[in-house]
């Protein structure tokens, strides 16, 4: 889900998906898979399939990857079939398959495993659940497709972005600057592992469900947020990185995508563990691990939007200082003004 991130932490990308008349166009694009996927998961539930979670969790990645194929064609301002010739099946197939099908599976992991925190499990209540995670997945797949299109088709016109949404950047941060990265997020892993360790010992009940949710969304919430300013100021220590910023700014991005993004991930794991891969009995362990694994995730990926957004800063992006200043920008994208 990097992708996500990104595309609403980096200023550049941001501003090319939230101009006034792109968005209306996307809340328009988006009803159409919402509506198609509640016909699809009627269609399950007259077959039967609905409470089989390979059939559900197949069907909404088959449909999503129809969906975001469809989506980002659109964004593109093209027609599927000339997209095929301009960029490649092979190419529009790998497109389909990690921002359709994967994806889609995430989110309705995510979905059901929230809706089971609540008491509204997908095992004990399936049709509600079911039709949640084939829309939900859906709509979102639309709309992050639609954006990637739409950044594409900016990018054919002769606009140029330091970075983009892919794993390409993120590659080549991964495999050719392990330094740059390595120990912060060793430090953030077992960092967020001790402290979850001290608590469920302390208190037995940061081992449920509900209270590993909250804990771990608090440990990744901090280690990306420290990992994030560690990117974007390498010639400062912590303290001096902090000093840059108000409170309110620092807890904007403490908690989206920090601690969003720690349940994001933790409630994919619970889905997967609690529905296709079931695990009845979860050790202190796995907790820990679960614990560790999220942090150190969230803190690489912040690490690397760090990185971006000091390239950015660099070129001197032309944005108005309170978006250059601020980490988080949503509520400044929320205002016309910009």
């Amino acid at each position: 889900m990097l992708h996500r991130i990104s595309l609403r932490v980096l200023p550049e990308l941001a501003l090319a998906v939230t101009e006034e008349g792109f968005r209306k166009r996307k809340r328009m694009l988006m009803l159409f898979p919402g509506l198609l996927g509640f016909a699809l998961y009627r269609g399950l539930h007259m077959a039967g399939w609905h409470g089989h979670i390979v059939a559900l969790l197949f069907a909404t990645g088959v449909f999503s990857t129809l969906v975001a194929l469809v989506a980002y064609s659109y964004g593109r301002e093209r027609r599927l079939i000339e997209l095929v010739r301009e960029d490649g099946g092979a190419r529009l197939v790998s497109f389909g398959l990690r921002f359709g099908f994967f994806y889609a599976l995430q989110l309705s992991l995510m979905v059901l495993a929230l809706l089971k925190l609540f008491s509204y499990g997908y095992t004990e209540h399936p049709d509600g659940p079911a039709m949640m995670a084939v829309i939900i997945a859906a709509t979102s797949v639309s709309r992050d497709a639609f954006e990637l299109g739409h950044l594409r088709l900016l990018q054919q016109q002769g606009r140029s972005f330091l970075t983009c949404p892919d794993t390409k950047g993120f590659s080549a941060l991964l495999g050719g600057h392990p330094s740059l990265w390595r120990i912060s997020v060793a430090l953030a892993a077992t960092a967020a592992g001790g402290v979850y360790l001290g608590l469920a010992l302390a208190f037995p009940w940061v081992q449920t469900d509900l209270g590993q949710l909250l804990v771990i969304g608090l440990l990744a919430g901090a280690a990306g947020t420290v990992a994030y300013l560690q990117g974007l100021h390498p010639n400062l220590s912590l303290w001096q990185s902090l000093s840059q910023y108000s409170w309110a700014e620092l807890s904007r991005f403490f908690l989206w995508p920090g601690v969003a993004f720690g349940w994001t991930y933790d409630l994919i794991l619970l889905g997967l563990t609690s529905y296709l891969i079931p695990i009845p009995i979860r050790l202190l362990t796995w907790h820990v691990l679960v614990a560790s694994s999220t942090a150190a995730l969230l803190s690489l990926y912040c690490y690397y939007l760090g990185r971006c957004r000091l390239d950015e800063e660099k070129l001197k992006v032309t944005l108005a200082p309170s978006m250059l200043r601020c980490p988080f920008i949503l509520g400044i994208l929320s205002s016309r003004k910009v």
